[in-house]
């Protein structure tokens, strides 16, 4: 956990609750926005509602309790808890890879396929990926916990993190993990590696895709539509690598790191997908602006 002075603490726990406003905000408007504008009730939009829900929720499995714990001189948590939130992270983050790797799919039809993207990404597929994202992420997080709570755990009892999660719980454990570390790591990289794989893929396409456009206008408009969502895809996946595919070995920059992830990547992403979306913008200045 974080130590800083009582009074740079306040400072920090400010900064934190401010942070988690906007996130929470931001993200709650996109989905508001989406549900009540018709011209938002496509594949793309679909998706993009259900990664704001992802990463409210993501959110809020680990922050309020850390904002609590800046505000407590007693930083505790038990050990059902623990597991608890271990559980509910591994959920919703494996959930955001998969909801990433739709939006991909999503993207690649329609710029290399656009002919044929409403009959490809019709309904009934859109309501089965996210199925498919909800299902994939319960299996990765049972895997992920049981593995976790096998382990035999006889002191100390102090988590070098401001949340309970796979890497500093695994240095508790009074026993070789070497075997355990590995099995999660495989796991871990299963999921993250193979969404990361399949979006590049996709993106692959996608570039191949753009190069043929001949008008310049062309390319930057269906350039635009993608920027978006690799910014997003970079914030992600890159602090997942650093974290969860190596050994549960600590680092200086694990806190920071985590810090970015859990808390600073959900906020931006309404941002970025507002501030770089024409139609976005337009949805909220004439749904909002008219309700003010």
């Amino acid at each position: 956990m974080f130590n800083f002075s009582s009074h740079l603490q306040y400072i920090v726990f400010s900064i934190f609750l401010l942070l988690y406003a906007l996130l929470l905000s931001g993200n709650v408007i996109i989905m508001l926005t989406i549900k009540k504008d018709y011209r938002l009730h496509n594949p793309m939009y679909f998706f993009l509602g259900k990664l704001s829900f992802i990463d409210l929720c993501y959110s809020s499995v680990t922050v309020p309790k850390m904002l609590l714990d800046f505000l407590s001189s007693r930083k505790t948590i038990s050990f059902n808890g623990c597991i608890t939130q271990l559980y509910f992270f591994h959920f919703f983050a494996c959930a955001e890879c998969f909801i990433f790797t739709a939006m991909a799919y999503d993207r690649y039809v329609a710029i290399c396929n656009p002919l044929q993207y409403s009959v490809i990404m019709n309904k009934q597929l859109c309501l089965w990926m996210v199925a498919a994202t909800w299902a994939i992420g319960f299996v990765h997080s049972n895997i992920q916990t049981t593995l976790t709570m096998g382990l035999p755990f006889c002191g100390p009892n102090n988590i070098n993190s401001f949340f309970c999660d796979i890497p500093p719980l695994i240095r508790l454990a009074c026993t070789d993990t070497t075997m355990i570390d590995a099995m999660i790591v495989a796991n871990s990289g299963i999921v993250s590696l193979g969404c990361f794989l399949s979006v590049l893929i996709s993106y692959i396409g996608i570039g191949k895709a753009i190069l043929k456009i001949k008008t310049v206008e062309g390319r930057r408009k269906a350039f635009s539509t993608c920027a978006s969502h690799v910014t997003v895809v970079t914030f992600f996946f890159g602090p997942c690598v650093f974290i969860y595919m190596r050994p549960s070995k600590s680092f200086q920059a694990d806190e920071v790191v985590m810090v970015f992830y859990t808390i600073i990547a959900p906020m931006l992403n309404p941002f970025i997908y507002t501030l770089r979306n024409v139609e976005m913008k337009n949805a909220m200045k004439k749904l909002w602006g008219r309700k003010t």
